[in-house]
């Protein structure tokens, strides 16, 4: 897949900013959010925007030249990665409103921050021209620094939940706030991924008009392009990305850490001298290769079928998220071998590999890894229906 030069300019960008991100992981896990001038430098260099379309000042790259820089960020820190991975999928979710709303929102600058959650825990009742709404909602990923809040609702009129399109589903609709407007509960304080700021959010019979209402599941883009077609097919495999990112990074500190001659306590040799430490780490060196060609692989497959045939997304999104579970799963024991190599120096505080054993496994808890996607696509194999993707 040939890259444009602002593709070419961004994953630049991401390799120039490794070694400040680098720097401030410390500070990135402590303060549990990423600091402002960070921030600021992610902006700057178009990661925010990289999916929005040019003519809103976007960067409009390919899903490969996504999951690249996603990578390359995680590889540096996880929590880094994390936030700017949710950051950077605000358009596909504006896109969900009517084409006016997106492009009113985007009419200030291309850098629109969106941050929200996707599980129905909020109640929507309907009013004339919109909803009224309460909900408390988990897991907001830099919710600290958005620009809008959204929250998934159960819809409801004259007390009771209207139907959804599958039988025996309530309706549920995302409600979007302007972030002023919601309240942030401190709530973030987790094992790992801790610098993403993932706190919970609230609001309290707050109004939310229908223009800023939309269907986070089965609701269709007004923007075109491929980079629009099954948003939640592409939010799959930029996951994927950040995960080997983690995994990559722990690979990497390993070597460091091995690099500096380290002996293990009543051992003969070196880690690096030792035929044992060489062959697990040529391992897990391959099994890193393995996951990413299948990440690649993947992608290519999904943007094949944005460009020339989108109806067919749909078809392979089951294949998609059994990629996410065992790269999930892949990455967990890769880091797993990291962490268990650097001895004595993985258990303190402020070591790399404990932060990348803690990352990992955190995000091995979401929902989106579950061992239980492999039984998705085994099922569309079978011909058989798939559940969520049907």
């Amino acid at each position: 897949m040939t890259k444009n030069v602002g593709a070419t300019k961004l994953l630049e960008a991401a390799r120039d900013l490794a070694p400040v991100i680098a720097a401030r992981a410390v500070e990135i896990e402590s303060g549990r959010r990423l600091p402002a001038d960070l921030l600021a430098q992610l902006k700057q260099a178009g990661f925010f925007r990289m999916f929005l379309p040019r003519s809103h000042g976007g960067l409009e790259v390919d899903l490969r030249t996504g999951i690249e820089v996603l990578e390359t960020l995680a590889r540096v820190d996880g929590s880094t990665g994390w936030t700017t991975m949710l950051g950077s999928e605000s358009p596909h979710l504006f896109a969900l409103l009517s084409r006016e709303r997106f492009d009113a929102i985007y009419s200030g600058g291309p850098d629109v921050i969106v941050g929200g959650a996707f599980n129905a825990q909020g109640q929507a009742v309907v009013e004339q021209g919109g909803y009224r709404v309460t909900g408390r909602w988990g897991f907001a990923t830099g919710c600290e620094h958005a620009d809008w809040l959204f929250g998934n609702c159960v819809v409801l009129k004259d007390g009771q939940p209207l139907p959804g399109v599958t039988e025996g589903t309530p309706r549920m609709r995302g409600m979007l706030f302007r972030a002023s407007d919601v309240r942030i509960i401190d709530t973030w304080n987790v094992l790992g991924l801790r610098g993403t700021g993932s706190h919970d959010i609230t609001v309290e019979g707050a109004f939310c008009p229908e223009e800023d209402s939309f269907d986070i599941f089965l609701g269709q883009s007004s923007v075109p392009g491929a980079g629009f077609v099954a948003p939640l097919a592409h939010f799959v495999l930029h996951m994927a990305a950040v995960v080997l990112g983690i995994a990559q990074g722990a690979v990497d500190d390993l070597v460091k850490l091995a690099s500096t001659g380290k002996r293990r306590l009543y051992a003969r040799t070196s880690l690096a001298e030792s035929p044992i430490f060489q062959l697990k780490l040529g391992h897990i060196d391959m099994d890193l290769r393995a996951a990413r060609a299948l990440l690649r692989e993947a992608s290519d497959e999904l943007w094949v079928a944005c460009v020339n045939d989108p109806a067919t997304a749909a078809k392979i999104a089951p294949r998609l998220s059994s990629t996410l579970a065992w790269v999930t799963e892949t990455a967990a024991g890769v880091v797993g071998t990291c962490y268990q190599a650097g001895g004595a120096h993985s258990l303190r505080d402020g070591s790399p590999l404990q932060r990348r054993f803690r990352d990992i496994h955190t995000f091995r808890q979401h929902a989106a890894a579950a061992e239980g996607w492999f039984g998705q696509a085994g099922a569309s194999l079978l011909g058989q229906p798939t559940g969520f993707w049907t």
